[in-house]
C-alpha cells in the first residue's frame, strides 16, 4: 500500500483517519483525481478526496442523494473551476458518522453504479 499523502495546510486528519481502514482491507485504494490524492474502489472509480484546501469530505454518490444532502444542509454543491459536478458532493461539516456513512454509500454506488 502507498503511503497517504497528506495535503500541506489543510485539516484532512478525519478523512484519512477514516481511509485508513478502507485502505487496508483493500476495498479501496489511493489515487490521484486533478493532481490531489484521492481514494478509488478496488474496480478503479473515482471515490472520494479530502477537498485540497480545506480537507472537508468531496464523496461520488448517486445525483439524487448528492440534490438531497445539500437540500438538506448538509453538502455543497462540487464546482471546481466553476463547472458543477452532479454526482459529486462537499461535505464540510467534520462528522465521523455522517463522512463514514458517506464514503459507504460512495463506494456502493461506485462499484455499483447505483445507491
Amino acid at each position: 500500500m502507498s503511503p497517504i499523502r497528506r495535503e500541506p495546510g489543510t485539516d484532512d486528519a478525519l478523512f484519512w483517519e477514516l481511509a485508513e481502514p478502507l485502505l487496508a482491507s483493500g476495498e479501496v485504494e489511493e489515487g490521484t483525481i486533478m493532481g490531489f490524492p484521492c481514494l478509488r474502489t478496488s474496480s478503479g472509480g473515482f471515490l472520494a478526496m479530502a477537498e485540497h484546501r480545506t480537507g472537508d469530505l468531496v464523496v461520488k454518490l448517486a445525483a439524487g442523494r448528492v440534490e438531497e444532502l445539500i437540500e438538506e444542509g448538509a453538502g455543497l454543491p462540487f464546482a471546481p473551476a466553476g463547472r458543477r459536478f452532479r454526482e459529486w458532493v462537499h461535505v464540510p461539516e467534520r462528522d465521523e458518522a455522517l463522512w463514514q456513512t458517506l464514503l459507504d454509500e460512495g463506494r456502493a454506488f461506485v462499484d455499483g453504479g447505483s445507491a
